[in-house]
């Protein structure tokens, strides 16, 4: 790494320097669509605890044909949304020339998005622009789970002489079906975080969801966790939207959202001891719903084993197979400090819970044949 970045507290002066008396609140369209529209919810969003407003000027879509931003127009309806407001303004930024003309239109901070992160190429090229400026940069997770990939975005920004950085987390991408728009993969963002303190850290509950009815829970995590702030995409109607409806909410659902949100105070020995011990536990939360997920996800498997063994008239319990998995598993285990007696519970227990999947299937297809 070319950083020692657990020492970088300056990470947090831009962010120290706003003041808060609440987690950072980023909201506002997914896309800028009109003027009329870009002002009407600034407006509306001064009524809440939102410090910046977001809009995306440059929208590129994963498949052609879908409305992909007005472009750099869009910049000077952020700029007077700024005058009126007094809100601090951001947008997407994913090349050189977009850096330009945000830096022309005075956008106080920029973002750089999933699908840009995952490019050294073009990070560095953004990074080259904004080199030596005091703007803030905002860099998302790239779409695939690699916590390398997202450090390495921002240290090349950090390299280039731009101090006032924070990371976005907003998901990752997953083939398999789940509530998610885009996996949270909560523990990803924890190892960043544990690695990293002192880099602000804000979530994008929007992305994650992509419908609006999860947003409140995910921003409570986040807050339990330790997030510095959200980024919360925000529409006066959001049914109408021009790109990502499902996921948007009017900035009266917002207001009402961070009153209900359980925000934990810093100051005290006491107070720092039940942070931490409720941080831990949130942290343990997230794993044991990982560990959940994925024992049912290895049940399924089993459900089609026990259909594959009774196609071919296989015994259900193979006494071979099973010493393998639990050998293996003991050893494993011991890499990871866990005690033999240990795995041998949780693993006798998981078989057990397979045996009678597989049993099932068995019995499911009895009852079809009388």
């Amino acid at each position: 790494m070319y950083l020692k970045m657990e020492n970088k507290k300056e990470l947090r002066n831009w962010l120290d320097k706003m003041n808060l008396s609440h987690p950072l609140v980023i909201a506002g369209p997914c896309s800028a669509e009109t003027e009329e529209q870009v002002l009407t919810i600034a407006h509306a969003l001064k009524e809440t605890d939102a410090t910046v407003f977001r809009a995306g000027i440059w929208k590129p879509r994963t498949r052609p044909g879908n409305f992909e931003g007005v472009g750099a127009l869009g910049l000077k309806w952020l700029q007077r949304a700024k005058e009126e407001t007094g809100l601090l303004t951001t947008t997407e930024v994913a090349n050189a020339h977009h850096v330009d003309l945000a830096l022309k239109h005075d956008v106080d901070i920029l973002w750089i998005g999933a699908r840009t992160t995952v490019s050294p190429f073009i990070i560095q090229e953004i990074a080259d622009a904004l080199k030596g400026t005091d703007k803030i940069c905002l860099i998302k997770n790239p779409v695939n789970p690699d916590l390398s990939l997202w450090l390495g975005a921002v240290e090349r920004f950090y390299k280039s002489d731009i101090p006032n950085l924070g990371v976005i987390h907003r998901g990752f991408s997953t083939y398999e079906k789940t509530r998610y728009r885009n996996n949270p993969e909560w523990q990803i963002a924890i190892d960043l975080q544990n690695r990293f303190p002192d880099l602000p850290l804000i979530l994008d509950p929007s992305h994650i969801a992509g419908r609006r009815d999860i947003i409140f829970e995910l921003c409570q995590t986040a807050l339990d966790l330790n997030y510095d702030g959200m980024m919360v995409e925000t529409h006066h109607d959001p049914d109408n939207a021009w790109s990502d409806a499902s996921q948007q909410i009017t900035p009266e659902t917002l207001r009402q959202m961070t009153v209900d949100l359980r925000i934990r105070k810093e100051e005290g020995d006491a107070v720092e001891f039940k942070n931490k011990l409720a941080t831990m536990r949130t942290q343990i939360d997230v794993i044991d719903h990982q560990l959940i997920e994925m024992l049912g996800k290895r049940m399924k498997i089993a459900d089609a084993i026990g259909k594959l063994k009774l196609d071919n008239n296989v015994a259900i319990l193979q006494s071979k197979r099973w010493n393998e998995i639990l050998g293996r598993m003991i050893l494993e285990g011991e890499e990871h400090q866990l005690s033999e007696e240990f795995i041998l519970r949780i693993y006798k227990a998981i078989h057990q819970e397979s045996i009678n999947h597989q049993k099932k299937v068995n019995n499911l297809k009895e009852e079809s044949l009388h």
